[in-house]
């Protein structure tokens, strides 16, 4: 397996080749799209755009109407539909990509002209490219997620964001990638790297997003607590965080809770000035690292309670049991062939 690469200085050439932007796009209810029309009217002038919509009949026919002339807006390809959804909206995307170098995007976030480039540009030599997201805005459950990222950013591995940069491909000629899982995009990215791909992890190369409603952050907690049974090593320190922290505050007093906060946000302003971030995610994010850590803390004993009682983490009307295949599975002999139709 190919290991990943860091970037914090990127600076590829700023020419745009060809490229594919495909948004994997579901509602289940007729309703606006916001701006999202308009964003995507203006990026086909620089990019093949292709919706995938995986809603529903009246729906489907209501976002076609709202979105612009010169989009492909098509449904999910029948043998590609999968438990988690967006996989066969990219993997029907990829299929119908008329370039090799392909952005994958959800549809709340914005790229600007000079990241779009930057991306596109960096598939000349890498599989997957991973960019890093900021909000656009940035109501309080958006700094709360933030200091998140900056946690992230501060530690190995880096964020996850709601966009990548992949090759046609990469993907494709590893079969694609497993539809069952929660954790989507980590799973792309391992399949691709098993396959012998090679992933940028570009932290200095940003991209907006905009902010999810209240209610779609406050649902989302425990689905992101699910997503690091991936990633055993994070989940047993967060399983012990909480319990930890308790006994040290009991026997030896609440100083304990006081440095682990102001430890925690000295992290996340690490990584907030870390590649240039400091130009992106506002200072006052760092303050919520601790309450951060505190849900993730509470949430992950509810993630591993869903898996031991429930089978799984529920997610529209299913239940998802595993967040990604494990990374000696994917290794193994045999573990990577063809298996979807280009």
């Amino acid at each position: 397996m190919i290991a990943a690469v860091s970037s914090e200085s990127s600076a590829p050439p700023q020419r745009l080749v060809t490229a594919t932007y495909v948004v994997p796009l579901r509602r289940d209810r007729v309703g606006t799209l916001a701006d999202l029309p308009a964003y995507l009217g203006w990026l086909r002038r620089e990019v093949q755009v292709i919706v995938v919509d995986g809603s529903g009949a009246e729906v489907f026919q209501h976002h076609a109407e709202q979105l612009p002339e010169g989009i492909l807006h098509v449904p999910v390809d029948p043998d590609l539909e999968t438990p988690m959804g967006k996989v066969g909206g990219v993997l029907t995307g990829l299929r119908l990509a008329n370039s090799e170098r392909v952005v994958i995007a959800d549809d709340d976030v914005r790229y600007e002209v000079a990241p779009l480039r930057r991306v596109i540009a960096w598939l000349d030599g890498y599989d997957v490219v991973r960019p890093q997201n900021y909000f656009k805005r940035t109501p309080w459950h958006a700094l709360w997620d933030i200091s998140r990222s900056l946690l992230n950013r501060a530690l190995g591995g880096g964020d996850w964001p709601g966009t990548l940069g992949v090759r046609r491909h990469a993907v494709l000629d590893a079969g694609g990638y497993r539809g069952d899982v929660m954790f989507e995009n980590l799973e792309l990215v391992r399949t691709v790297r098993a396959a012998g791909g090679r992933e940028l992890v570009a932290r200095d190369l940003f991209v907006g997003r905009c902010p999810s409603t209240v209610r779609v952050f406050l649902g989302q907690r425990v689905r992101q607590a699910y997503d690091e049974l991936a990633r055993p090593l994070r989940m047993a320190f967060f399983l012990a965080m909480v319990p930890a922290i308790g006994v040290a505050t009991a026997i030896a007093g609440w100083w304990v809770a006081a440095l682990v906060c102001l430890a925690a946000i000295g992290v996340a302003e690490a990584g907030r000035r870390r590649a240039d971030g400091a130009r992106f995610f506002p200072w006052t994010a760092s303050l919520f690292a601790p309450a951060w850590l505190l849900e993730r803390g509470v949430t992950s004993w509810l993630a591993v309670g869903c898996r031991l009682f429930l089978g799984g983490i529920p997610y529209r009307g299913r239940r998802l049991r595993d967040a990604a295949t494990p990374i000696a599975r994917l290794n193994e002999p045999g573990a990577i062939e063809p298996r979807v139709a280009v």
